[in-house]
């Protein structure tokens, strides 16, 4: 029987990320992926003849710099798109609100609107920037062991003396302030004008089942903005598509010898007297492990491949009470030609299109998430990758990949088997407001839902973001208080997916930060 150091179930940016710095370390590892590809949310597929589009998630807000460096990423692939894109909200009359890089463009663009929030926006940028700069060494930490707190784990709290040096207490005092806060209540402290309120909003209600109206939601709007200086809506687009952040990690992966085997489903996670000792695969193999590391979701990882016999009623408890509630879809465009988009040039659709014409657009489609509906009017932030990468199209035509919200995992009076048309419907009819004769352009469509999203990524209820990122669901609480140090109450047992600290996206903390400490733990035996 085979023997790893470790072997890592799940092969998207996280669990590569692990696999990486462990086989950097020196450790023999194996790595596991159902698929038949790894990259997980990152893959970039061809959704029908001719047609390619990043599958789940177009762009990357921020990515770990650590992480590129000491993998050496860029010599194996990866680089951001060096074009100047942003993102543009459709306001009517062929008025576009556009939110860039360039300060300087965007306070111009907002005056179109208000020249009060015009003059507030390098104001506003800087207070973003310094509540940022709070939160990004936090993001590099190990959270607490509440309550086992002694000497040795305050003193890990020391990279959080900067930016108290650089800012002081009030800034913190404001900080803390904030981070409950509604995007309501956080805008209505800035802005006027409803595009602009709109536009924001959006960063703080990503992938999430909640409004703009929800307490915490603020929070969520910061999480999306570490590591960008103050940029706001910041857009990175991988050159070649999020794939090639995939093939990057990957062939890291392989040059430290770690061994990759996809269409590879782990059946179970062997444990004995308490500790993971290995996993056994679908077609009956076991390969044994001094430890084992989950990407997936802990209600996966725990439910379905640990078993809750092996589990203490509390810590049992505390994983059937994470809140998944997935309410994000995609749908796919395969066009026969570029669309017109009313004020919308082709420069612009290199960008993101956020369909946020207001703060209360946003709140009223997430009304009807709340009583199991699909929204009538959803909000939609769509991508034209084709106009960037010219292998995801025939020449001459395009693709249009759309993020949907609100789109509940769990609908009330049907299913998905029977709303997935609906869901397709309801978009296409939003796009076609924007850009008459839209309809006309579709040569093919594909809708993913929750439940799509769910048995594809083994995703429990299609939450992108492995738990909601709320508040409660944050730092020494995420996933659980009790496995939020990415070890968990099973000995040799690891999380390292997006459900631990710091939360969501492709930006590879997760498994960075798991990575160290399961080598400390390698370091130890």
């Amino acid at each position: 029987m085979k023997r790893y150091d470790a072997i890592v179930v799940g092969g998207g940016v996280n669990g590569l990320t692990t696999a990486a710095c462990l086989g950097k370390s020196g450790r023999r590892v194996l790595l596991l992926e159902k698929n038949d590809t790894v990259g997980g949310l990152a893959s970039t597929e061809q959704f029908t003849d001719g047609y390619k589009s990043n599958t789940v998630i177009d762009f990357v807000p921020w990515i770990n710099d650590q992480v590129v460096s000491e993998l050496e990423l860029e010599s194996h692939g990866f680089r951001f798109t060096s074009s100047n894109s942003g993102v543009t909200t459709p306001a009517g009359n062929g008025k576009v609100l556009t939110l860039s890089s360039d300060s300087h463009e965007t306070v111009r663009s907002i005056a179109q609107f208000s020249q009060s929030d015009a003059d507030k926006w390098p104001a506003f940028r800087s207070k973003v920037a310094m509540l940022t700069d709070f939160l990004k060494p936090l993001y590099g930490m190990t959270p607490l062991p509440i309550p086992e707190l002694d000497l040795s784990t305050f003193l890990s709290m020391k990279p959080m003396l900067a930016p108290y040096r650089k800012h002081g207490r009030k800034a913190l005092v404001e900080l803390l302030r904030i981070l409950p806060m509604s995007m309501l209540e956080l805008l209505d402290e800035w802005f006027e004008s409803e595009p602009l309120r709109g536009t924001l909003a959006a960063a703080g209600i990503r992938h999430m089942n909640q409004g703009p109206m929800a307490v915490g939601t603020a929070f969520v709007f910061l999480h999306n903005h570490i590591g960008t200086g103050g940029s706001i809506r910041p857009v990175n687009f991988i050159d070649g598509g999020t794939e090639k952040l995939v093939s990057a990690l990957e062939s890291s992966a392989k040059s430290f010898d770690v061994e990759l085997l996809t269409g590879s489903e782990v059946n179970n996670i062997t444990v004995n007297d308490g500790t993971a000792v290995g996993v056994t695969m679908k077609n009956g193999e076991e390969v044994e492990s001094h430890c084992v590391v989950s990407a997936l979701d802990p209600k996966t990882t725990f439910q379905g491949l640990v078993g809750n016999d092996q589990l203490s009623p509390q810590f049992s408890r505390r994983i059937k009470n994470i809140k998944m509630r997935g309410a994000t879809a995609r749908v796919h465009y395969a066009l026969k030609e570029l669309p017109n988009f009313d004020g919308l040039h082709e420069e612009l659709l290199k960008g993101i299109v956020s369909i946020s014409p207001s703060l209360s657009y946003m709140e009223k489609a997430s009304d009807a998430s709340k009583y199991g509906r699909i929204s009538e009017e959803p909000w939609i932030e769509f991508t034209v990758p084709s106009v960037r990468e010219q292998s995801f199209a025939p020449a001459g035509k395009h693709v249009l990949s759309a993020t949907v919200q609100y789109a509940p995992y769990h609908l009330r009076g049907t299913d998905w088997q029977s709303a997935r048309d609906e869901l397709g419907n309801r978009v296409s009819d939003v796009l076609e407001k924007y850009a008459p004769g839209f309809r006309d352009l579709i040569e093919h469509q594909e809708v993913l839902t929750p439940e799509d999203l769910e048995s594809q990524y083994r995703l429990t209820e299609g939450n992108l973001n492995q738990g909601e990122m709320m508040l409660d669901q944050f730092f020494f609480m995420r996933p659980t208080i009790d496995s939020a140090q990415y070890s968990t109450p099973v000995g040799n047992l690891y999380l390292c997916g997006a459900a631990t600290h710091p939360g969501g996206g492709l930006h590879c903390t997760n498994g960075y930060n798991a990575a160290n400490e399961i080598i400390k733990h390698l370091q130890s035996v």
